[in-house]
């Protein structure tokens, strides 16, 4: 972030051209990290698919823990998932992010690296509990020992407030904690003038059937987090980012799991041979297994082993 408070990027137009007192940015590279049980991908996600939506060229890179439920508050549990999004065609997630979300101190210690020099971070001032801080190495407090001077910082009571805006639902108190993900993507849908119509439907989508209950505490979240934003007047500008200028056509947002396992199927299809593929389901691998399963009218077979030797 700049000195003026400004979301940093590599290409700024000089003038707030996005009117209403909005600076317009060329591309902007944002990273949400937070604990694996976060919600950290599902905010990536929703926070891309709005974004290819609106008309920006996107590249996102989700970073998932290679523990199996590694304790929660330390560095090998962290989550994380990078998003360029960009008015003229890109090709990459990009390298430094401009914008940092960090939802807990091992998020930070994890991250931070990676931060462009004057970039934006935005923390859960909630979790900076002297116990949190120790599980993820610090031995002292990172917001006060002069770390974090180089950059922008906006230290949010995001679960406190998240909680307060949940308090009259019938979440659990554990559900009410997991709901601080999308008070998260409110605030970030403000600082960058984003509607949340879209997201509320993706919402509606992601709860559905048997999870139903669970769709309006979440919207609930999304808007406290936009209102917040809005209100605690922290935030010295808001960014808009143009629309990529593309051919018509229809277009769509695909993962590598999902290239590779089209792939796949095409390479079959080219050699006229069958397509077999047996896995042992691990985040991130799991979706080329579940890709290829929907793929059963191109003549593959899938197999979900129990384990990694029996895969082979």
């Amino acid at each position: 972030m700049s000195s003026d408070g400004g979301v940093q990027a590599d290409a700024v137009n000089t003038s707030s051209g996005g009117g209403d007192g909005f600076t317009e940015l060329d591309n902007v590279i944002i990273r949400f990290a937070g604990d694996s049980g976060d919600g950290m991908q599902v905010t990536g996600a929703m926070f891309s698919d709005n974004s290819a939506f609106i008309g920006h060229d996107i590249s996102t890179l989700p970073d998932f823990p290679a523990e199996i439920r590694a304790p929660a508050g330390t560095l090998p549990g962290v989550s994380s998932f990078q998003l360029n999004f960009s008015s003229y065609d890109i090709h990459t997630p990009g390298d430094q992010p401009d914008v940092l979300v960090a939802l807990n101190p091992a998020a930070l210690k994890v991250n931070l690296r990676d931060l462009k020099p004057g970039g934006t971070l935005i923390l859960n001032k909630d979790a900076f509990k002297d116990m949190d801080m120790k599980k993820a190495g610090y031995t002292e407090d990172p917001r006060e020992d002069g770390s974090l001077s180089g950059y922008q910082v906006f230290d949010l009571p995001i679960t406190s407030v998240c909680l307060a805006a949940v308090e009259n639902t019938d979440l659990t108190k554990k559900q009410a904690m997991l709901t601080k993900n999308m008070f998260t993507l409110g605030i970030v849908c403000w600082l960058f003038d984003r509607p949340l119509d879209l997201i509320e439907k993706r919402i509606e989508k992601v709860f559905s059937g048997r999870k139903a209950a669970l769709a309006a505490p979440n919207i609930l979240a999304l808007n406290a987090g936009f209102n917040f934003a809005d209100t605690i007047e922290a935030f010295t500008s808001r960014y808009t980012v143009g629309k990529v200028d593309l051919p018509p056509g229809e277009y769509r947002r695909i993962t590598g799991n999902e290239a590779t396992a089209m792939g796949f199927v095409a390479a079959s299809i080219a050699i006229g041979r069958p397509l077999f593929y047996a896995s042992y389901p691990i985040t991130p691998a799991s979706d080329i297994l579940h890709e290829l399963s929907k793929l059963r009218h191109f003549g593959v077979k899938t197999a979900q082993a129990e384990d990694e030797i029996a895969a082979a």
